[in-house]
C-alpha cells in the first residue's frame, strides 16, 4: 500500500498549490457570474417592460396654430 499513500500525496500536495491564493489573479468566481447573470436578467425585463410601455404611447401632436396666434389674416390692399 505504499503506492496509494504516495498518490495521495501527491494529490494533496496539487490541492494545496490549488488552494493557495495568488495576490496577482484574483478572479471574481461563482458569486461574481451569480451577480453579473441576475443584473442582465434585470436590465433584460426592464427593456421588454420599455418596449412595452413604448407601444401604448401615442405620438401625435394636436395641429399647430398660425405664427399670428389668430384668425389667419388676409393682405390688404389699398
Amino acid at each position: 500500500m505504499p503506492d496509494m499513500s504516495a498518490s495521495a500525496s501527491l494529490a494533496m500536495t496539487h490541492l494545496v498549490t490549488l488552494a493557495e491564493l495568488d495576490e496577482d489573479k484574483v478572479t471574481p468566481g461563482v458569486l461574481g457570474f451569480i451577480v453579473f447573470a441576475v443584473m442582465a436578467l434585470a436590465v433584460w425585463g426592464l427593456m421588454k417592460s420599455m418596449n412595452r410601455h413604448m407601444g401604448k404611447v401615442d405620438f401625435k401632436e394636436p395641429a399647430e396654430p398660425d405664427a399670428s396666434g389668430g384668425p389667419e389674416a388676409k393682405p390688404q390692399r389699398g
